[in-house]
């Protein structure tokens, strides 16, 4: 059986890439004689991480990159049309595409119509003509407000043979614009399926997980703006952390958002703040494991925290954080990015602190509940996996 993998993935994103990595490792312990392959944006770090077969999603190479040049948005537009052969031939070849996990139905960042929308509409597509399962295996979905992007992304999930999520708001979203959800069921994130590190505390160290936000895609004219204004108030709290003697490390959760780090730990100019580098979600599991508490901004940093069992504040851009937080009994300790208030987030994490070890308990329990779902999750997978043989 040949089953495709198929993503925004190997280009620094550690939540896209801890999805791959979860489903890969049950693929390869529960069905390992399936041929496996990834139509992905990164291949060649795909293939060197997980010694597999890794073909490379968009024709043109500069896909992502801003068209200034006629020759470069030329260039762009015979890649739409290369690329809508070049998927539908590698989709024909395989039994089963994943697309393992992700926020790939949302525009809770700038995202125009034209790159990620309409490549997953074209693997739908081309899944729906040959014949070849499409499974979107708990993926995150928002409502979408722009008309292409919309179209193209409620078109690709109609076209799909198999739909799950990550959470209700991401079913109650496309339901909202018009899909019958009633059949799919709601999971939770594949990273939860990752094992953890084993208990490796520093005492007394705060994880702060930043990020490099410019706002959502009808954020574009104010983006500026919205980014000076996340970045000062970050650097507000992580100063007033050093000042109050505690040893900050600041952790990211994208390639992009390294230099965001940088920038803050130059603005404090103490000893006490420097910036973990990460490049895989194991790796950011195992660096976070060694904090006492957390405040991240990221979505899967407040993943990675909660899923440790550490107490932890989200400033979130988008519902799925707060989605996840109320999940695991945190909903008070969450603010936004848009309207960061940094007296509050101090209050808020001297209650956390206060309130450690009662936290800790609810967080174990709630982690018990979504190893369990995880595994249900990959039953399903399994089922459908069977049924292509």
């Amino acid at each position: 059986m040949r089953v495709g993998l198929f993503g925004l993935l190997g280009t620094g994103n550690l939540g896209n890439d801890g999805s791959l990595t979860a489903v890969l490792a049950h693929l390869r312990a529960k069905h390992p004689h399936a041929w496996l392959e990834v139509f992905c944006s990164g291949p060649e770090n795909v293939t060197a991480r997980h010694s597999v077969h890794a073909i490379h999603m968009n024709w043109n190479r500069e896909e992502y990159a801003t068209a200034s040049r006629l020759s470069s948005i030329v260039r762009k537009g015979l890649g739409k049309v290369v690329d809508a052969f070049r998927t539908a031939n590698w989709v024909r070849k395989q039994d089963v595409v994943i697309v393992p996990g992700m926020g790939v139905l949302e525009t809770t960042l700038p995202l125009r119509p034209w790159g990620w929308p309409y490549s997953l509409f074209l693997l739908s597509l081309s899944g729906k003509i040959f014949g070849t399962k499409v499974v979107f295996l708990a993926v995150g979905a928002g409502t979408v407000a722009d008309r292409a992007n919309r179209a193209l992304l409620v078109g690709a999930a109609r076209l799909a043979h198999y739909r799950s999520y990550r959470d209700e708001i991401s079913r109650e979203a496309l339901g909202a614009m018009g899909l019958d959800t009633s059949r799919d069921h709601v999971h939770t994130d594949l990273a939860f399926a990752l094992p953890n590190p084993g208990p490796l505390v520093d005492h007394g160290v705060v994880g702060v997980g930043v990020m490099d936000y410019h706002g959502s895609n009808d954020d574009r004219a104010r983006a500026n703006r919205i980014h000076r204004d996340y970045v000062a108030k970050m650097t507000e709290f992580v100063r007033w952390l050093a000042e109050e003697g505690r040893v900050v490390r600041l952790f990211v959760g994208d390639h992009v958002d390294e230099a965001v780090a940088d920038r803050i730990v130059e603005a404090v100019g103490s000893r006490a703040v420097s910036v973990v580098h990460t490049s895989t979600l194991d790796e950011l599991l195992r660096e976070m494991a060694r904090v006492d508490a957390v405040v991240a901004s990221r979505y899967h940093n407040v993943l990675a925290a909660v899923k440790l069992g550490k107490p932890t504040v989200g400033v979130g851009y988008a519902a799925k954080s707060d989605a996840l937080m109320a999940e695991m009994g945190l909903a008070e300790f969450c603010q936004s990015m848009r309207d960061l208030d940094v007296d509050h987030l101090i209050k808020q994490f001297t209650a956390l602190l206060e309130r450690d070890q009662e936290l800790r308990s609810v967080l174990t329990r709630r982690n018990v509940e979504m190893t369990r779902r995880v595994k249900l999750q990959f039953a399903e997978l399994s089922a459908l996996l069977g049924e292509g043989r």
